[in-house]
């Protein structure tokens, strides 16, 4: 009998254990299935809301949901926050899901990621109304020197468009916490550039250069001065 007894102990303790975790284990599924609900509610009320305020005509004329279309996605850039949203709410659940069964390791590793998915959307923010601000400057730069027949005009509307979409990404990849590895890279390259095109020049593009800067500053034969174009307007 006492043998029977010794043999029982282990799945008395085990059956206890169980028992006393299977509380746990409900609670954490109704706050996954509560948490779940909450998400596809947030997230709809997200998209709803970035439409009603125009937020993916930014996007489409700052050339992102094309970018996107490209990749080979369906979802425009207002479906991405949406999706974004949902998956922080959802993990928001899963971390106090497992912090309810004592699982401090895991809800540890995924409030690592929750703390991470804000910093992407904020960088998705950065990327959609820092390209539509540099589009705006790159077009202004094309209109002005249009304008004041300056040759190139579109030329140096692309190369303000790419300067700042240089800036807008770094500053983007800065907020994911990877700008001091980019920065040092792109540091690198802009030397490494700036060094070939001095010695390409200074070796025997020297006169290339000055006939290429040379006409971008002159203005076209037939194009009529301020004065001219005053008088002409009297």
């Amino acid at each position: 009998m006492e043998n029977m007894q010794i043999l029982l102990e282990p799945i008395r303790t085990s059956l206890h254990q169980v028992g006393a975790f299977l509380p746990h284990v409900l609670l954490a599924v109704v706050i996954l299935v509560v948490g779940w609900l909450i998400a596809k509610a947030v997230r709809f009320a997200v998209v709803r809301m970035l439409r009603a305020v125009n937020f993916n005509i930014i996007t489409e004329k700052a050339g992102i949901d094309q970018f996107l279309k490209q990749g080979g996605g369906e979802a425009d850039t207002v479906h991405v926050l949406g999706l974004l949203v949902y998956w922080l709410a959802l993990l928001a659940a899963l971390m106090i899901a497992f912090n309810s069964m004592g699982l401090a390791y895991v809800t540890d590793l995924i409030g690592r990621i929750v703390l991470f998915v804000p910093k992407v959307m904020v960088a998705v923010l950065i990327l959609a109304f820092g390209a539509y601000f540099a589009r705006f400057v790159g077009l202004a730069v094309s209109t002005y020197c249009r304008n004041v027949g300056m040759v190139d005009g579109d030329l140096l509307g692309r190369v303000a468009l790419y300067a700042l979409m240089t800036f807008v990404v770094l500053i983007a990849l800065d907020q994911l916490g990877l700008g001091e590895i980019i920065r040092q890279t792109f540091l690198i390259v802009i030397a490494a550039a700036g060094l070939a095109l001095a010695l390409a020049f200074g070796i025997g593009g020297a006169k290339r250069a000055g006939d290429f800067l040379d006409r971008w500053s002159r203005r076209p034969p037939d194009a009529p001065t301020t004065g001219e174009s005053r008088t002409h307007a009297r």
